[in-house]
């Protein structure tokens, strides 16, 4: 799907979505220990910066065999990582994935993210000729849930206790994203 031995690089006003190096260890740990932004994940905040290395050859063994495209979202103006936006669970005969994104608490309602997807769906839509994009989000994710639907993804459905997450059960909401009805950067 994507040719190349890297991620391609994508431009948003105030963020780019690059892929993840070495020298991104510490900020993966900084998102994915972040407690306050991994209450809405499907694991458990990371503890160890080990994790975060462990991350990230997942994140290099996904790419190699085309399964999983996860994306650093930096800012531009200062080259600081914020988050992550990832394509996965592809189903090629289908042409559709699934989308994935996080942010770390500080940065959340400042528009980031907005640009940040917007990107990644014309991307989806445009370069990997993508159908249908999903989403599954925490029912107490309001602001996740608020994004998605600017972005003009609609409600699908509510899956009950979908998840275990160190005990605790949870639910998700379900969304879907057609290529004919992404209107491109609306975020």
């Amino acid at each position: 799907m994507i040719a190349g031995d890297a991620l391609p690089t994508l431009e948003a006003p105030r963020v780019r979505l690059r892929a993840l190096t070495d020298r991104d260890i510490d900020a993966l740990f900084a998102i994915f220990s972040d407690e306050v932004m991994m209450r809405f994940w499907s694991t458990l905040p990371m503890k160890e910066r080990a994790e975060a290395e462990r991350y990230l050859a997942s994140i290099r063994s996904g790419f190699a065999d085309q399964t999983l495209f996860q994306w650093g979202v930096e800012r531009r103006d200062d080259g600081e990582v914020l988050g992550t936006c990832t394509l996965f669970n592809f189903h090629r005969a289908s042409r559709r994935a699934e989308l994935g994104y996080c942010l770390r608490s500080p940065w959340w309602g400042k528009g980031y993210m907005g640009e940040a997807l917007a990107a990644l769906i014309d991307y989806a839509f445009g370069t990997l000729r993508l159908r249908r994009l999903e989403a599954d989000v925490d029912p107490g994710n309001a602001a996740s849930l608020r994004i998605l639907e600017r972005m003009g993804f609609t409600r699908e459905g509510l899956l009950r206790e979908r998840w275990d997450i160190g005990g605790q059960i949870g639910d998700t909401v379900f969304l879907g994203l057609l290529d004919r009805e992404w209107r491109g950067g609306q975020a």
